[in-house]
């Protein structure tokens, strides 16, 4: 079977939480079925950079195409003005920045010469361009990594200032119905969540859907040997998307305080690319600011404990999987741990407000047996459930569901 997977960037080296979730599918979809990768790319990214994902995704696709969008990666005053222009049009924010006529231009010509039994792509967003008829031709596959416009109105409904509660009010309504819509189009759709498949179905109820979750690579992600160091909180992730800013400056000013008021002695290291000013020049000397890393795995084996605070978001966090892989005590707030099987006291310790997140890391730290324990749990719960292997059997059988010919 030939499988065109269409991507709003290259799926690897695997950086954050989007990229993982490409790589891990994609390298297991490979390992049994020719992949294509055809992907957006920033034309002002690090040549060297730039090369070294060419390269590592040509490892296991047989062909690697690129199409150059800087709107992706567009910040600051001219991101604000172009979200501005986009009240006043019929369609989402998300819609304009992704749909470009070189992208469909690309997809026609593969479409055209490799005649791939599968197309599947990667976010409600990619979704804008023409497949062909549904049913004729390849199967269409759409991976919905969060029900997009559940996120925004999650976002529109939180704390988070009148400016961004008001454009995310508007924005989230078109992109509902373009997702919609989407999800007309393909002949199946996969979530990574059942309470996404359960949104999807109150909506679209004649869409065929599978849950398949996302996952982690369990035989490069295994517990360190090498003892934490003590009192150390690390939050890690894309520091740059909104729902982790959010959480973690919600963690910052409400549950450090109460953490530090506890033990005063506790550090707090924040690890992912792009932190923005808010985060970055935080004005305490026990929060370290470390940015972006080549291997998180070891920022992750030296803490003592993980904290995943979010307020808002959908689908589920790959950074929580991760966490549970190499066995690691977690502390989240529900929606952090959505969407996964974990179990308060069991695998996980929850709770929702800043003093109750104070109160179970403090646990934690207090007690080096709760924190072997937890770790444990998530081990077996990610060994069991979550490796990407298993998640890519689900995707695999989903093809064969909707019809696609498993040659």
């Amino acid at each position: 079977m030939r499988v065109l997977f269409l991507t709003p960037y290259l799926p690897t080296p695997p950086r954050f939480g989007g990229q993982r979730r490409l790589h891990g599918l994609m390298v297991e979809v490979a390992r049994k079925h020719e992949v294509l990768s055809l992907s957006f790319v920033d034309p002002n990214q690090d040549p060297a950079h730039a090369a070294e994902s060419l390269r590592e995704t040509g490892a296991y696709c047989r062909r690697v195409v690129t199409v150059p969008n800087r709107l992706l990666e567009v910040a600051g005053a001219e991101k604000r003005a172009r979200q501005l222009r986009s009240l006043f049009g019929l369609r989402s924010y998300e819609y304009a920045v992704n749909r470009m006529q070189a992208m469909q231009v690309a997809l026609d010509g593969i479409l055209a010469r490799e005649r791939p039994d599968v197309v599947q792509v990667e976010f409600a967003q990619m979704a804008v361009y023409r497949f062909g008829r549904k049913g004729q031709g390849p199967r269409l596959c759409l991976d919905e990594h969060n029900i997009e416009y559940d996120v925004l109105r999650r976002t529109a409904g939180a704390d988070v200032g009148l400016v961004r509660r008001a454009y995310n009010a508007v924005d989230w309504r078109k992109l509902r119905a373009e997702e919609h819509s989407a999800w007309r189009t393909f002949d199946g759709c996969v979530v990574t969540s059942a309470r996404d498949e359960q949104l999807m179905a109150r909506d679209a109820p004649t869409v065929r859907t599978a849950v398949v979750p996302n996952g982690v690579d369990i035989d490069s992600f295994i517990p360190s040997d090498v003892p934490p160091e003590p009192d150390t909180v690390l939050f890690f992730g894309a520091i740059n998307y909104y729902p982790n800013t959010d959480g973690l400056l919600f963690f910052l000013r409400e549950g450090w305080p109460a953490l530090k008021a506890r033990r005063p002695g506790t550090r707090l290291r924040i690890v992912g690319p792009k932190p923005p000013p808010s985060i970055a020049t935080w004005p305490d000397p026990s929060v370290e600011v470390v940015g972006y890393v080549d291997d998180v795995r070891k920022e992750i084996a030296r803490a003592a404990v993980i904290v995943a605070p979010l307020r808002i978001g959908g689908g589920t966090r790959l950074k929580v999987l991760e966490a549970m892989a190499l066995g690691k005590a977690i502390v989240s707030t529900t929606l952090g741990a959505e969407g996964i099987d974990t179990t308060h006291e069991r695998d996980v310790l929850i709770a929702d407000d800043g003093e109750g997140l104070a109160a179970q890391l403090a646990r934690v730290l207090d007690d080096d047996a709760l924190a072997r324990r937890l770790g444990s749990a998530a081990r077996k719960l990610a060994v069991d459930r979550y490796s990407w292997r298993a998640a890519t059997d689900t995707l695999l059988q989903f093809y064969e569901r909707i019809g696609a010919r498993a040659a």
